[in-house]
């Protein structure tokens, strides 16, 4: 069966998106510090090689990814087509969607609740991972009791301001460690949520 697995980026002090943040700005200032392990040095394609190659993969290979609306709204919902590989996008949310997403039909926006939207991701999955994406997303799947994994790809940076993946909790969560990578860019750690 499908796992539901946060993949993000995140500096030392706990950011996942720098100062200045916003629809013009997305991922605020210094944003592509938080990715360049994964990146190739023109900063153009994602790796291939070594570790951060088969990270990327594994990334690369979820089934469906479920994204809170922020997060795709800043993006386009990524033109309709988060991996290039034409996966679904559920996103949860208590408003309809704007316009631009009736040119998108892989993106399904998801109206009663986090449960309903990651239950539809893992249906579209099939035996794949479904990717999360979203500190809000995030911090709900959670509570809800529906977030499998997480993939926490820590930078050597200190932001020292932004957006943080974890700034509101409703109760202490605790984790599993499952894998560690480290490479001279970053350290991946792989976490199972206990339940």
């Amino acid at each position: 069966m499908a796992a539901s697995v946060l993949y993000m980026s995140m500096s030392l002090d706990g950011y996942i998106a720098g100062p200045g943040d916003g629809p013009d700005n997305p991922g605020g200032d210094g944003f592509v510090r938080l990715h360049e392990w994964g990146l190739t040095p023109d900063g153009e394609r994602h790796r291939t090689d070594g570790a951060a190659g088969r990270l990327t993969d594994e990334y690369h290979a979820t089934g469906a990814v479920v994204a809170g609306r922020r997060t795709v709204e800043q993006v386009d919902h990524w033109g309709g087509d988060h991996h290039g590989r034409g996966v679904p996008i559920f996103v949860p949310s208590h408003r309809p969607p704007g316009p631009s997403v009736a040119n998108y039909p892989l993106v399904t926006y998801v109206t009663d609740g986090i449960e309903s939207a990651m239950a539809q991701a893992k249906v579209a999955a099939g035996d794949r991972d479904v990717m999360v994406h979203g500190a809000y997303t995030a911090q709900r799947a959670l509570d809800a009791g529906v977030l499998d994994e997480l993939q926490i790809h820590q930078i050597p940076v200190l932001f020292g301001g932004g957006r943080r993946l974890f700034d509101v909790l409703p109760s202490r969560v605790e984790l599993d460690i499952v894998r560690v990578v480290d490479t001279a860019a970053a350290t991946h750690i792989r976490y199972r949520v206990r339940r």
